[in-house]
């Protein structure tokens, strides 16, 4: 369980720089963050991060995540079914109109997920089918948004099944990857983009690292999948916070070998692009 209190935020967790980024892969609709949005929001704001996207994982929780958006400037959200929520109830009306909402900017989160049993591949490969089929629909109607992808141990089997969508591959994005430079090259060459959370940062997923270091700068991204995978040097804080996408973003510079404050700046670009975040183009931090 997750405690209900939350620590202050060391300053030196997130160094003395300006910075300017959008966490795109959070989920505030989670217990952890109940009843405190602002607070968490304005922490975020305060470490340097704009702006959050709340992702839904299923029909009800796609709903929460638009109450929410509405309630704050600095909150977008998705709607989508998580392949782990494969057997909760799904109202595909409400997804279709929370899709339809202006704060919402991507469909998803959905995919494959063969770490756990259950639900079976068959029933998550069914809803995926269900989901896809009604994105290239809705698309048609107007609803053409990009799509958050959850793939975990489940490369060689979804991105067959995402080529044969018809949907464009540039607007897919595989969310948390957790995957070695291998499977982050099959990715890139189906043409989507890659994000990254904490496990970036573990010492005991060196192969994540090393994937990290082969996207281009105009496919990544970064995240923090709060309120789960808090990254190094504070893995052991529950939860994790949409302010630590900061921790993220520095890790991934300093493992690419580039300046951290250009690539705080292209993480920005690259978000406000991929999810067409209206959000104003910033100056470069120091200039």
């Amino acid at each position: 369980m997750f405690s209900f209190f939350i620590a202050a935020i060391p300053n030196e967790w997130y160094g003395q720089t300006k910075f300017n980024m959008i966490d795109t892969h959070c989920h505030l609709t989670y217990a952890p963050f109940r009843n405190r949005l602002k607070e968490e929001l304005d922490a975020a704001e305060a470490a340097g991060v704009r702006a959050c996207i709340s992702i839904g994982t299923n029909s009800e929780d796609s709903n929460a995540a638009r109450v929410l958006a509405e309630s704050d400037a600095r909150l977008w959200f998705t709607a989508g079914i998580h392949p782990l929520s494969t057997d909760d109830p799904v109202d595909w009306g409400v997804l279709r109109a929370c899709a339809a909402h202006a704060r919402c900017v991507a469909w998803g989160e959905l995919g494959l997920d063969n770490h756990y049993e259950k639900p079976v591949a068959s029933l998550q490969r069914t809803m995926l089918d269900a989901q896809l089929d009604r994105i290239a629909r809705w698309s048609s109607e107007g609803l053409s948004k990009p799509i958050v992808i959850h793939c975990r141990k489940a490369f060689d089997d979804l991105i067959p099944i995402l080529k044969a969508s018809g949907l464009p591959s540039d607007r897919f994005v595989f969310h948390c990857f957790t995957g070695n430079p291998d499977e982050a090259r099959k990715v890139l060459d189906f043409g989507a983009c890659i994000s990254f959370t904490g496990v970036v940062t573990y010492r005991n997923a060196p192969e994540v690292a090393e994937a990290a270091k082969l996207v281009p700068a105009d496919r990544i991204m970064a995240e923090t999948d709060a309120p789960f995978l808090s990254p190094e040097p504070m893995r052991t804080a529950k939860p994790n916070r949409p302010a630590h996408s900061i921790v993220v973003a520095r890790h991934l510079a300093k493992i690419r070998g580039v300046d951290e404050s250009t690539f705080l700046n292209v993480l920005d670009d690259n978000a406000v692009r991929f999810f067409n975040l209206p959000l104003e183009k910033l100056a470069p931090i120091g200039g």
